[in-house]
């Protein structure tokens, strides 16, 4: 080893003179021993074994490792530090031979003899000690045992498939012993969902759990959406699997097909495969992984715990890939296969992260995740009830340090079956993060978001040239892209952070110091909005952005511009705006009348809405909107094919729309287009021959205007239109509802304990009661008693 180190220095030194670098080169093989020299003539076997090798090397010559086709089990996580660090004269690369022939598996084989059980199920023993957390059968991950069964048709049911009963104490009656089982359940409001680890029955044969820490708004289970996993008696459909550690002793049920004879056994053991470990004084630097295939990461979401910034979401801080400190960490062509939680997870100080041509599917929870360091943030808040005394915040913009991901990318990446177990997940997550870029991604199949910004700290992220589809599948209130703000000068009773924005209009831009933008992408989301900016959302440019179902919703926030956009079969969504916000919609192609929610009044308007056409809608002629709009039929070139250009006359033109290119959307990389699905490409539908549509119901009740509500308006109040409502628009002075203490904004979802999902629900349920009312409304997204004495 000394005169392999000896050759090195004199390898550097005749490089320096000749005035050119050296190159190490470090083979790794399955068939290789770590007693060898790790030449491709006598490859090593693991990828430590060549990391302490490389460290030789590095700084003086760029080194590669060249890891041959075969799959390598890890022992525990492969971490990298400071000392690991190339330079970028002499990077560090790890390299499959064949892009994906190399697998880096965190789990273990297995060696079992099966025998038959009962009913279908085949038994095997297990090494004393094993957990076992997840099985997979021929690289194909199976199923815990559960109820009720997993029907894959069922692509938007929670959890493809689930039950009120799922735990209840019938169904428990059946159960010996269910400890270590797990209740899954979605939001009461369908916003993502909770997770519980059994600890058993009690003397009542209830059964007792812990957990549900898993989202940032909490409000308890959904009633209905419940399913319960791991628990022995209810393994009774193919694909399914129980393993019972007491006896070491694992069941299973094949799928037809399954010779479990020549069946290859694996099961996961490591929560992580790689690590970078370095700070911001000390970073790990210029390594890049290229070309592996990443398996067998274990389940985290009973450790999705950790609060984010007033968002919805909880977070577990970790995954296959897993960076904290670093700079110039590139992962290139990796397929990232069936991992049971995030993928990658951007953790903390990290300057020019790149992920790109990676192939990212059927994750249990998020992509890729860039997230920052809370005590970056000034003023932070957590809890979405939390309130800044608005008049003590600290004033200062930006960040306090630059402990935070930055200036990163993913890029040229297909992502798709997000969210396979938790429900709060995106294929791109960032949160106190900065100037992100997300460019020529195809994402689709997620539970929630396709690309999720958590909050506006700090703002300058770019998304371009990406086709976003089929998200929000089981869950509800929310967009294919989506993004919260609520930063420093939010408060969920806007008039209060309105209050102290009149007196300094910068308040909104402390957090959100630079713009994002969104731009030459294609979205489509069939159960929320196309692109949905929530509460808060400020300093936005959106332009050239092509929506096929849920259109644009634009809530409370500063400085949005979206111009030369296109929403088909929809349209504008203005919710709940603050006053003098500098919002701007111009120049865009939408479908149907704008649909407002509580928003906007003659102050709340925006800076500009208008020079827009309609199509198939009416114009909006209030608070100064839409003088300069025009209704008519854009021309579209080919939408039956998904060209949403117009052609030479159109009156869009004459606007100041300009055409932007239908075939940019999504994964470049052939070998990933070639896989891709792209979305489906919804057929024209002109309501009524553009004639208006009749609103929603409206009727006077004690001096106070109520609204029906319908579709994705249920948003603006914070319930799931589950839940129904009705909206209160307009309250008298000196009305009996003024006298009670309604307001305007107020929605009613009870009367005396009966459901008000609507008007003639609500008129019905006075009618029925007997004396006083006792009214549940949900007012600033908290729910409160208004008494009415009759």
């Amino acid at each position: 080893m000394k005169k392999q180190i000896l050759t090195c220095v004199m390898c550097v030194l005749s490089g320096l003179m000749s005035g050119s670098t050296r190159a190490a080169d470090i083979y790794v093989a399955p068939s290789g021993s770590d007693t060898n020299e790790g030449t491709s003539e006598q490859p090593l076997a693991s990828l430590a074994a060549a990391q302490k090798l490389a460290r030789e090397a590095v700084g003086s010559e760029a080194v590669t490792v060249h890891v041959a086709d075969g799959i390598y089990y890890l022992p525990e996580p492969l971490v990298f530090t400071p000392e690991d660090s190339g330079t970028e004269m002499n990077p560090v690369a790890y390299r499959a031979v064949n892009e994906g022939g190399a697998v880096l598996s965190g789990g273990a084989r297995l060696d079992l003899d099966w025998q038959p059980y009962e009913n279908g199920v085949f038994q095997a023993k297990t090494p004393a000690g094993l957990e076992v957390d997840q099985l997979f059968i021929n690289g194909t991950n199976q199923r815990m045992a559960r109820y009720p069964n997993y029907d894959a048709a069922k692509k938007t049911t929670a959890y493809q498939g689930y039950a009120a009963d799922a735990f209840s104490p019938e169904r428990a009656a059946n159960w010996a012993d269910p400890t270590g089982g797990y209740i899954h359940a979605m939001h009461s409001k369908r916003w993502g969902g909770y997770h519980y680890r059994i600890t058993g029955k009690d003397t009542k044969g209830e059964v007792t759990y812990e957990g549900g820490w898993q989202n940032n708004r909490q409000s308890g289970m959904h009633k209905d959406f419940r399913m319960a996993e791991n628990i022995f008696e209810e393994l009774d459909a193919p694909g399914e699997w129980f393993h019972n550690a007491g006896t070491s002793t694992l069941y299973y049920m094949p799928e037809p097909g399954i010779d479990l004879s020549n069946a290859m056994v694996e099961v996961v053991r490591l929560r992580h495969l790689i690590e970078f470990r370095g700070s911001e004084g000390k970073p790990v630097k210029h390594i890049t992984l290229q070309g592996f295939v990443v398996r067998h990461a274990a389940r985290t979401f009973m450790d999705t715990k950790e609060p984010m910034l007033r968002s919805d979401w909880a977070i577990y801080r970790g995954g296959a890939y897993f960076l904290t400190g670093t700079e110039d960490i590139q992962i290139l062509d990796t397929e990232f296969d069936q991992v049971g939680g995030n993928a990658v997870f951007v953790n903390n100080y990290n300057r020019n992260t790149l992920v790109k041509g990676c192939h990212i599917h059927d994750a249990g929870a998020s992509g890729v995740c860039f997230v920052g360091d809370p005590d970056a943030v000034r003023d932070p808040l957590f809890e979405y009830r939390e309130k800044n005394d608005l008049t003590k915040i600290d004033r200062t913009p930006g960040p306090k340090t630059d402990n935070y991901p930055s200036r990163a990318a993913v890029e040229d990446c297909l992502i798709h079956g997000i969210g396979r177990v938790e429900r709060q997940p995106a294929g791109v997550m960032m949160d106190m993060a900065s100037e992100i870029t997300v460019r020529d991604c195809s994402v689709y199949d997620c539970a929630r978001s396709g690309i999720n910004i958590g909050d506006g700290a700090w703002g300058g992220h770019l998304i371009e040239r990406c086709d976003v589809f089929d998200t929000v599948l089981e869950t509800h209130d929310h967009g294919s892209f989506n993004s919260w703000g609520r930063d420093r000068f939010w408060h969920s009773d806007r008039s209060l952070s309105q209050r102290e924005i009149d007196k300094d209009p910068t308040m909104p831009f402390l957090d959100a110091v630079k713009t994002t933008t969104i731009r030459d992408s294609r979205w489509r989301c069939d159960h929320g909005w196309d692109i949905d900016l929530d509460d808060g959302s400020s300093n936005y440019d959106i332009y050239n952005n092509l929506m096929l179902s849920g259109g644009l919703k634009l809530r409370e926030g500063f400085r949005r511009r979206a111009w030369n956009n296109i929403a088909i079969n929809n349209t504008f969504h203005p919710h709940v705006w603050y006053a003098n916000s500098n919002d701007e919609v111009y120049g865009n192609i939408f479908m149907g009348t704008y649909k407002g929610v509580r928003t906007p009044t003659k102050t709340a308007h925006g800076k500009r809405v208008g020079g827009n056409l309609i199509f198939g809608g009416n114009l909006t002629k209030k608070f100064g909107w839409d003088e300069d709009s025009i209704v008519a039929d854009p021309q579209f070139v080919d939408p039956s094919s998904g060209d949403f250009r117009v052609r030479d006359g159109s009156p869009a033109l004459m606007l100041g729309f300009k055409n932007f290119p239908m075939d940019q959307f999504g994964v470049k990389k052939p070998s990933l287009k070639a896989i891709a699905r792209t979305p489906v490409i919804p057929a024209l539908e002109v309501h009524r021959g553009g004639k208006k549509i009749a609103s929603a119901q409206t009727t006077t009740w004690l001096g106070a205007t109520l609204n029906d509500l319908s579709g994705e308006e249920f948003s603006a109040y914070g319930v799931s239109k589950d839940e129904g409502g009705v909206a209160v628009l307009k309250v008298g002075k000196r009305s009996e509802a003024t006298a009670a203490g309604l307001r305007k904004g107020d929605l009613i979802q009870q009367v005396n304990g009966n459901a008000t999902i609507n008007i003639k629900q609500l008129l019905r349920a006075v009618r029925r009661a007997d004396g006083s009312l006792t009214l549940r409304v949900v007012r600033n997204q908290q729910e409160i008693e208004v008494n009415v004495s009759r």
